[in-house]
């Protein structure tokens, strides 16, 4: 039996557990939060649309972690979301301590499990959530450059016109501030982008896209984006759990490739059963490879504000 833990039934978290369950790709989804009642009523209304929508797998809503027990992925969605004018790098203290928490449950419940966190600010959260389970490097990971990438080929459809089919792009590096979009692999119906668009329009839509997620905060003001982040968190799951040996950016545990070591950074990997399979070293330019290292360090130096946290 497989079985997916969302962690969260706000927003991300319910649309997160509708897309896994409707995608039909495991046999239950749990969701779980502290709220009583909520993680029920959701539950309870997604199962009634499996006879319209043609899919058999059962979501489960509770407030009990054992009710989380045995499962093979665990998605960590719980935690503040930002407000206009906040940071992600804002949320560090109170999120810090919510995803202690979460983790500590899963380590007791489901000691196999593989986990994928999506709490802000991501890689401090991955790398929290990595110390506290004590699980191996390569069964926690974070999204965040599947988002960043999309948000990315959405962008550059909406400026060139082009078919969002036929948009490719990659973002690696931090999610937030040190986001490393790679020009040089992006192709835009088929054509490098770098010939489609001038090198100040590229620059324009890269910038739009660290800004993405605050873009959307500024529109809402009580709340954050969650259809695109689920969507992504989702695809990671499916990776995971069919074990199509799909590549994707993540946030991953970085031992020696591009020349990084012993930090979480977005890169492109290999996912799978055991979570992350692989690192694929993609052929960066010069400038890519340097603006990768560079987010590599100044993540390294903000976990340090998680390691003050105690």
């Amino acid at each position: 039996m497989s079985k997916v833990t969302v962690v969260g039934a706000g927003k991300y978290g319910s649309t997160t557990v509708q897309r896994i369950a409707e995608w039909d790709i495991v046999d239950e989804v749990v969701m779980t939060d502290i709220v009583e009642g909520l993680p029920q009523g959701l539950a309870l209304d997604m199962n009634q649309s499996r006879p319209l929508l043609g899919y058999r797998t059962l979501v489960k809503g509770t407030n009990a972690y054992a009710d989380t027990a045995g499962s093979d992925v665990v998605v960590i969605t719980a935690g503040l979301p930002r407000k206009p004018g906040m940071s992600r790098m804002d949320l560090l203290g109170v999120n810090a301590g919510i995803v202690t928490a979460v983790t500590e449950e899963i380590v007791k419940h489901s000691p196999e499990a593989i986990i994928v966190v999506v709490t802000n600010p991501l890689d401090q959260m991955t790398t929290l959530a990595a110390q506290v389970s004590g699980f191996p490097k390569n069964r926690v990971l974070g999204q965040a450059g599947m988002l960043d990438s999309a948000r990315f080929a959405h962008f550059i459809s909406e400026v060139t016109g082009v078919d969002i089919l036929k948009v490719h792009a990659v973002t690696l590096g931090s999610h937030g501030d040190t986001m490393v979009p790679v020009p040089s692999l992006c192709t835009v119906d088929d054509k490098p982008l770098t010939d489609v668009l001038s090198a100040e329009a590229i620059e324009g839509i890269v910038d739009r896209t660290r800004n993405g997620g605050g873009e959307i905060v500024a529109y809402l003001k009580t709340g954050s984006a969650y259809y695109a982040p689920s969507a992504a968190a989702a695809s990671m799951v499916k990776a995971i759990v069919t074990q199509a040996g799909t590549t994707m950016p993540v946030c991953a545990w970085m031992d020696g490739e591009y020349g990084i070591k012993g930090v979480y950074l977005g890169v492109v990997a290999k996912l799978g059963a055991r979570g992350v399979d692989e690192i694929v070293e993609l052929d960066l330019t010069a400038d890519e490879l340097s603006s990768l290292q560079e987010a590599a360090v100044a993540v390294a130096q903000k976990v340090t504000d998680l390691d003050n946290l105690g």
